[in-house]
């Protein structure tokens, strides 16, 4: 074992932002720069030295709008993390890795069959972990999960973290949708933290038409960049207009409107109203993104269509390595998207991405205690 060191710095969320419906005032969230003591380390348990933790919409979900976690406050936020193995088992000491957003049990039915990545015993950083979390300087894991960084190219590890969640998350999208070379998508949210990588992802597994769909056009302009083969804005237009647009791309194209393999990655109700809206015969929608509001939708309509709405949530820490290969090897593109900034700056950067929604860059925050 290695040596360790004696304390765990720390941005805990020691109360999240409430409302008071008496007084009808907002009362904000809080975070608290805080040392606790390293625990024992398990068997089969290894100290990560945190290089970086993207800052997620969940973590500003959980933080500004009552997402209910599974630990209680005081908890450290980040589930988007990468590091060096300082303690633990000694086969991973002094490795470079990756730690999965969520790390199955691997003994329960969901796991033995195939579905371990929504284990119902999973751990979370930043939910389930209580104080363990990645906006920290460290975080005991399982060495199991971890996936190992041999050669990062070029790349500061701290910027591999977005893989955590934003890059592999898509992946497993893509895998729940059964997506299959020559399969047409529509990416809804194309522009966003997951959704750069969801058009990207579709694209590098052989999808033959890429459709990108959010409301910034110039957002939607860098996107042809980056897997869009098509691009449509919602900026001033009903969904019976985007669907109208879409319908028009088909028709001038020569394809059929048959069949498309849908992401909705905004959590909003304007993105899975979208969604609904686009199902036609034997498509799938598959939901990546999460949201509190509630849709209406004619449920008759799937057997109709004989179509099919997915849900699908983080992904499997076996598909980690594909992923990290397949952004080392740039089938997926990560440099324009992603900015690091010092962790001393949470509250500003929470603050700002939350009155943002939806941030030029992934924001990855580097440990500076």
């Amino acid at each position: 074992m290695g040596d360790l060191p004696k304390v765990i710095k720390q941005w805990q969320m020691v109360q999240p932002t409430t409302f008071n419906k008496e007084t009808k005032e907002t009362i904000p969230g809080k975070l608290e720069l805080k040392e606790v003591p390293v625990p024992e380390l398990k068997e089969g348990e290894v100290l990560v030295e945190v290089a970086g933790c993207g800052v997620c919409h969940t973590d500003l979900g959980y933080f500004y709008d009552g997402v209910p976690t599974v630990s209680k406050p005081p908890l450290v936020l980040g589930h988007e993390i990468s590091g060096k193995v300082v303690a633990g088992d000694p086969q991973w000491i002094g490795k470079e890795v990756i730690i999965p957003a969520v790390m199955p049990c691997r003994k329960c039915y969901l796991c033995k069959t195939g579905r371990g990545n929504r284990c119902l015993n999973q751990k979370m950083p930043g939910n389930s972990l209580g104080i363990y979390g990645g906006f920290a300087s460290h975080i005991p894991v399982p060495s199991i999960d971890l996936c190992e960084v041999r050669d990062k190219k070029g790349y500061d590890l701290e910027q591999l973290a977005v893989i955590a969640d934003a890059v592999t998350t898509p992946y497993q999208a893509a895998m729940r949708a059964d997506l299959k070379p020559g399969d047409n998508v529509i990416v809804i949210g194309a522009t966003g933290g997951v959704g750069v990588y969801m058009v990207q992802m579709a694209k590098a597994l052989g999808a033959k038409y890429v459709i990108g769909i959010a409301r910034n056009p110039k957002k939607l302009e860098r996107a042809l960049k980056y897997g869009c083969d098509y691009v449509i804005s919602t900026l001033d237009k009903d969904n019976k207009t985007v669907v109208g647009e879409w319908r028009n791309f088909c028709k001038e194209n020569g394809v059929d409107t048959i069949g498309w393999k849908i992401f909705e990655v905004t959590g909003t109700k304007q993105g899975q109203d979208l969604g609904l809206d686009l199902i036609t015969f034997v498509s799938k929608l598959i939901v990546v993104g999460f949201g509190l509001a509630k849709n209406e939708y004619m449920i008759s309509r799937l057997m109709a269509f004989d179509a099919e709405i997915i849900g699908t949530w983080g992904c499997l820490p076996e598909y980690y390595p594909i992923v990290l290969d397949m952004v080392l090897n740039k089938k997926i593109v990560i440099d324009p998207f992603v900015e690091v900034r010092p962790m001393s700056t949470i509250a500003q950067t929470f603050e700002e991405i939350h009155k943002a929604g939806s941030p030029e860059k992934r924001v990855v925050l580097k440990p500076d205690f």
